[in-house]
Parts: C-alpha cells; structure tokens; sequence
C-alpha cells in the first residue's frame, strides 16, 4: 500500500517544457519562471503564445495557473491550457492533462480520461506518463489491473534512466508482480535507482544485502546503503539501519545510535520502529 501511495504521489507534479514549438522549450521555461515572480512583460508574452495557439506557451500558462505563482491559482484555467495543448499532440500538456483527470483538479476526476491521457504522452516516449499509466495498472485505476502491463511501462521508463521506474521494475521482479521472479535482476534495478540517489530503492538494496537476495549478503553493504537513504529521512531505512547498530550488524554495535535511528523512524509513525521503543523503554536502559 505504501508503495502505491508513494507513486501515486508523483500524480501531483505538473510538468514544464519538454519539446519545441514557437517557443523553444528554454524560452518558455524562462518566460514561466519570470512570470512566476511577477513580471507582467513574461505574463503577457505567454498569454499571446498561447492565444497564438503555441502548445509550449499554452502549456506553461497552464503551469502558471496550476501553481498560482504570479497569477490567482485556478485550476479550471491551467486545465484548459493544458487541453489545448495536448490537443495539439504536447506530449507533457498531455501528461498534465491525464493528471488533472487523475486528482480531480479543475476538471471532474475521471480515471480512464487520466489513462487515456497518460497514454497519449507515454507513447511518445515520455517516462512520467509511463511510470504512471504502469502505477494505474498496479492498482486498476481507469484501466484493468494488469501486472504484465505495468512491468511493461514501468521498464519503458526505467530504460530512459527514470529513477522510480527503475526501483518500481525491481519491486516487481523481486515480488514476481508482471514478471518472472528474479532476484538477479531486482539487484540490478535497485542498483540502477539508487546510484541516482532514490532512497526507496537505496533502502531495498540495502534489504537485499543483509539477506542475500540476488547478491552475496554482505552486512557492511547494506548498512551503507541503509545509510544513505535514512540520511534522507526515509523511514524504512531509518529503522533497519537502528536494527543494524542494535545487532553489530556491518556497523559497530551502538545502542545510542540505534536508538537514534529507531527514534528518527518513529516520528514519521512508522510502526514497526515506535513497537521497538516500546519494548527498549520497558527493558533496555541505554535507550534515552
């Protein structure tokens, strides 16, 4: 559930620009960052773009709109840019449009009019609308649940080098969710995710370390790369590094710091780690 919560998150982020019209895509880009601090030349430049029927500069209104940054937020004005965008065959105004649909922002929330619209953006090749049109396969959101259908768009993104896909097709070929189970290959995907720093799939390679999944275990390696991700604050990783330091497990045993990182997770409400407070407070003294 968490994983579909994390992905599904991405629903919210609207894109900017990503091809070339009359606009070129840095043009716009600079047009849209001016006219979010208040330069009402930028504004006015994008509004004729896109009354000129310019799908870069219609779609950065829209992004303009969506944030409500040197405009009044209206979601109802961003969509319907987008719209007119997309119409035009604007791969990210079409990614944009699918996400309207898919959260309901000005627009009534409708999930085959977001499936349609990701899929008009992923097959361009655009690796958000991949990733999330596989998301709305994991959970049969707008289409039919299918797991071979999302491994497939999950691996068309994960092969542009988009990180989340890449830990996502691990998740699948470590659970046998769409594909064969294949330990081997799920290492190989976290691997790829987390060298760019994705602390999902840091904390999954680190899972696969410490228990000899699909690579030698190695204690040491895992810590580490429990590490990186519960420096960045992610709360499984947190835990299993306070597992780590608890047992001497690739770190010297440290009751402190394991009590640190248990206390880290715990404050995100991650059960697991607030359960062994629990019982560290009613038996284990070193914990402060």
């Amino acid at each position: 559930m968490n994983k579909v919560l994390r992905i599904v998150a991405l629903l919210l982020v609207f894109y900017t620009v990503s091809a070339v019209a009359s606009l070129s895509g840095e043009e716009g880009d600079k047009l849209r960052q001016a006219a979010e601090v208040g330069d009402r030349h930028a504004l006015n430049t994008l509004q004729q773009a896109a009354q000129d029927d310019d799908p870069i500069g219609q779609n950065e209104l829209g992004v303009i709109y969506a944030a409500g940054l040197g405009v009044a937020k209206d979601d109802t004005k961003a969509t319907m840019w987008f719209h007119k965008a997309a119409d035009q065959g604007y791969q990210t105004a079409q990614y944009n449009l699918g996400i309207a649909y898919g959260t309901g922002r000005g627009v009534v929330k409708d999930n085959a009019e977001a499936a349609k619209w990701l899929r008009k953006a992923a097959d361009q090749g655009f690796a958000p609308a991949q990733l999330n049109l596989g998301v709305m396969y994991v959970i049969g959101q707008g289409v039919a649940k299918d797991d071979a259908e999302a491994a497939k768009w999950f691996r068309k993104a994960a092969d542009q080098g988009y990180k989340t896909a890449q830990s996502d097709l691990g998740d699948a070929y470590k659970t046998g969710r769409g594909v064969a189970k294949d330990n081997v290959a799920a290492v190989e995907w976290y691997r790829k995710a987390a060298d760019q720093g994705f602390a999902p799939a840091q904390s999954s390679l680190g899972v696969m370390y410490g228990t000899g999944q699909g690579v030698a275990k190695d204690d040491a390696e895992a810590a580490m790369w429990f590490h990186k991700a519960a420096d960045q604050g992610f709360a499984a990783a947190q835990y299993n590094l306070g597992i780590a330091y608890g047992t001497g497990q690739g770190v010297a045993k440290d009751d402190a710091e394991a009590a640190m990182w248990f206390h880290k997770a715990a404050d995100q409400g991650f059960a697991p780690a607030q359960t062994i407070l629990d019982s560290l407070h009613q038996g284990g003294p070193s914990v402060k």
